[in-house]
């Protein structure tokens, strides 16, 4: 699987004690009617059930300026998840789970629907709202590296 390149987002949801996030790269479009995304998360991942029970998340793609807080969501370091939330600048959309404003863009959501694949399980999420960000840049990950996608010129 390093070898298939995939966006980098980070995933947010916000609980009663607190917001939480994480980078994930199993992000996917599912139908445009309804705007519907699917979102992959392992079960044995520490945040795995705060997004389990939320019922609500967003999706933030990352652009190229992004690279930095990839790690930092992976959870790499000693960086605990309240101050993950002092890098970038955050705001909410509909649904109340954070929105990086400066993503390339962020796809707010509610779960609709969860399936048990393996080890991981399938969050179906329909699109409630949107933000675009001023970036049309990139940032995807393969082969065990994180690679910057260049600005499309006018």
């Amino acid at each position: 699987m390093a070898r298939i390149g995939a966006a980098v987002n980070i995933i947010t949801t916000t609980t009663p004690s607190g917001d939480v996030g994480m980078t994930v790269s199993a992000v996917c479009s599912v139908t445009d009617d309804p705007a519907t995304v699917l979102v992959c998360i392992g079960r044995s991942s520490r945040q795995y059930r705060h997004f389990s029970t939320a019922g609500i998340l967003c999706i933030n793609v990352l652009s190229d300026e992004h690279e930095m807080l990839a790690p930092i969501f992976a959870g790499k370091g000693d960086v605990q998840m309240s101050e993950r939330f002092t890098y970038g600048k955050w705001t909410c959309l509909v649904t109340g789970a954070p929105v990086l404003a400066t993503a390339a863009a962020s796809l707010d959501c509610t779960v609709d629907r969860c399936v048990d694949i393996g080890t991981h399980t399938v969050f179906f999420c329909g699109v409630q709202a949107v933000h675009l960000g001023s970036s049309n840049s990139g940032l995807v990950y393969h082969g065990r590296a994180y690679h910057r996608l260049p600005q499309k010129q006018a």
